[in-house]
């Protein structure tokens, strides 16, 4: 139970009042980790950090309590230089509004939600924590009998699907790459193939010296990056507007590529506050219900294509919003045009590698270091004063028009194709990337020769059988570049598709025909199909009565899921948890009044795994 289902308990707390008179409500909560925690676990290292500044991310948005920083200065925490202590007032310094916190603080700090919220539950309302995995579900009888891991059965009324991330079933390449380690391991004992690095701890089978290839550049790029140097010893020291980084001798040597080879841009320093976003003029949710009435009128349907309807709109916002900073002054938005110089600008945020060749690997690291150096002088600058910054940080602010377009089918199946492929990926390296710190990290460590590129854009990775080590080759003009790996990392989350997660309680809802894959005609992006308030649909295309998902494994029919609530800010992720709870409330006293209490002394409580 993570903090999707944290959100949900806040909701049934909340909601209490509403549950039917002389009825008991038991609230079994499946899971093997800590309460509320999810993979923000209490235990993880401290050197994997939040992605989002600390002061913003609260479990209680309206103000009813602590944010995150505030608790964690209830609780004693006090900086010291780049770590975090529970310490004595006198010592360290204060955590401030634009400290980004270590994932293991943030575990607490749900779990610290969790017991307020469950200390403040009426009597009649009880929780039991399951410290076990679901293995199955199945139907009876107007109700859900849901199977776990060490031989218990619960028997309820009502199920929240809050599974979050997953792992895939092998893939053909996985298939091909574990029997090439398999095969060859005898000829390279420090041969490898990580599907996964989480937790992270699965990382220290990988040998100090050894050369390890890292397929992303993301987020997840950056935490195996993390544990592999600082998670060895190593560490950083400031060295004017620099890192230099102090290796342990333990690390093994990192070869870093993707499709692309872009590193992800770094978070601007935020000068918006706690609370204040950008306000979109051209790209609103109600240009995209224009949109809809247009394609309706035109040709039939209310879906729409987003590159070439829901795009234009998007650069033109993003334009506008580098004008406005570059100049420094307001413009009126009906009097702004989008320039021919505004374009380039933006065209060259959303594609830096356009019209670019380079003749060697040589050429091309020079290229990737000067990017990411400018990259941090724009973060520096900060999200209202960098013409990049503010423009890339307001896609963050426009997700609620995002969502308008892309969400429930909104979009025609090929550009819902299109938007996860290539749009997703782009907006996130954009706009979504690390904490500056990592990129200054990221530069110490080539200059430190402990990280390197592995090649170039347009690589590619194969089992090279003679040497019995990874390949990667990129095609250069000048000189092809090959670059061998003793072990191969996957740095990336997986999508979840229900056909191809390895989770056994997903295959067997799949057989039992409780839930189906979300499809957009003849595409299916991921996810488990529900309906706007989250109820799970069937194979037959019903809505299942009493059970319901949300978070991640219904990214697919929504956008964006993996995310908590901002503080001060109305937040989607309370209102899907409130919408589903305000459903269960409809759904209780419509099967109670069914039953007749009265009818029934030895009628259990209503239970909810």
């Amino acid at each position: 139970m993570g903090s999707r289902g944290l959100g949900v308990l806040q909701q049934l707390a909340r909601g209490a009042d509403r549950l039917p008179s002389g009825v008991g409500l038991d609230i079994h909560l499946v899971d093997p980790g800590e309460s509320g925690q999810g993979v923000h676990s209490g235990r993880q290292p401290d050197h994997l950090l939040t992605n989002t500044l600390a002061s913003q991310l609260s479990m209680f948005p309206d103000g009813s309590g602590p944010t995150f920083t505030e608790w964690a200065a209830q609780a004693g925490y006090r900086r010291f230089g780049a770590s975090y202590h529970r310490t004595d007032p006198a010592n360290g310094e204060p955590i401030g509004e634009h400290d980004y916190l270590p994932r293991s603080m943030l575990g607490e700090y749900l779990t610290f939600v969790f017991d307020r919220t469950v200390a403040r539950l009426p009597s009649r309302m009880r929780v039991v924590h399951h410290r076990s995995r679901v293995l199955d579900m199945e139907a009876a009888d107007g109700r859900y009998v849901v199977h776990t891991e060490d031989g218990f059965q619960i028997t309820s009324d009502a199920v929240f699907l809050t599974t979050g991330h997953g792992r895939r079933t092998p893939t053909d390449d996985d298939v091909a790459f574990e029997n090439f380690v398999a095969d060859h391991r005898a000829r390279n004992d420090r041969l490898a193939y990580l599907t996964d690095p989480y937790p992270v701890d699965t990382l220290q089978r990988i040998a100090p010296g050894s050369t390890v290839a890292v397929q992303g550049f993301g987020l997840t790029a950056h935490d195996v990056i993390a544990a592999l140097t600082v998670g060895r010893g190593g560490r950083f020291e400031d060295e004017g507007h620099q890192m230099r980084y102090v290796p342990s001798g333990r690390e093994p040597r990192l070869l870093m590529f993707s499709r692309q080879c872009l590193p992800a841009a770094a978070r601007g320093v935020n000068q918006k506050g706690l609370t204040g976003d950008y306000t979109p003029h051209f790209f609103t949710p109600d240009a995209v219900r224009d949109l809809r009435r247009n394609a309706e009128t035109t040709r039939g349907t209310t879906q729409i294509d987003f590159e070439a309807e829901a795009v234009p709109l998007l650069l033109r916002e993003m334009g506008y919003v580098h004008r406005s900073t570059r100049e420094q002054r307001d413009i009126a938005p009906e009097q702004y045009e989008f320039t021919a110089e505004d374009q380039a600008a933006i065209a060259a945020l959303m594609d830096p590698l356009g019209g670019k060749e380079f003749a060697t690997l040589d050429d091309f690291r020079a290229f990737f270091t000067a990017f990411v150096t400018d990259d941090l002088d724009h973060a520096a600058q900060g999200n209202l004063s960098s013409p990049v910054k503010a423009a890339t940080d307001a896609i963050r602010d426009m997700r609620a028009s995002l969502r308008a377009a892309v969400e429930f089918g909104g979009l025609t199946p090929a550009s819902h194709q299109a938007f996860v492929s290539r749009w997703v990926p782009l907006m996130n390296r954009i706009s979504f990337g690390p904490p500056r710190r990592r990129n200054y990290e990221l530069l110490a460590l080539m200059r430190a020769g402990v990280v390197d590129l592995a090649g170039g854009p347009g690589c590619r990775i194969i089992p090279d059988r003679e040497a019995a080590r990874f390949a990667i080759e990129t095609p250069f003009t000048d000189e092809p570049a090959v670059r061998h790996a003793d072990a191969l990392v996957i740095a990336r989350l997986d999508l979840f598709h229900p056909e191809t997660d390895d989770s056994p309680v997903t295959a067997r809802l799949l057989a039992r025909g409780l839930i189906r894959p979300y499809a957009n005609g003849g595409y299916r992006p991921g996810g488990l199909d529900i309906t706007p308030a989250g109820r799970v649909i069937d194979r037959t295309g019903e809505p299942l009565a009493g059970v319901w998902a949300l978070g991640y494994p219904v990214e697919g029919p929504r956008y964006y899921t993996y995310y908590l609530p901002r503080a001060g800010m109305a937040s989607r992720f309370t209102v899907e948890a409130r919408d589903a709870v305000d459903e269960l409330w409809q759904h209780l006293h419509t099967t109670l009044s069914e039953e007749d209490i009265d009818a029934r002394p030895d009628r259990q409580p209503v239970s909810l795994p």
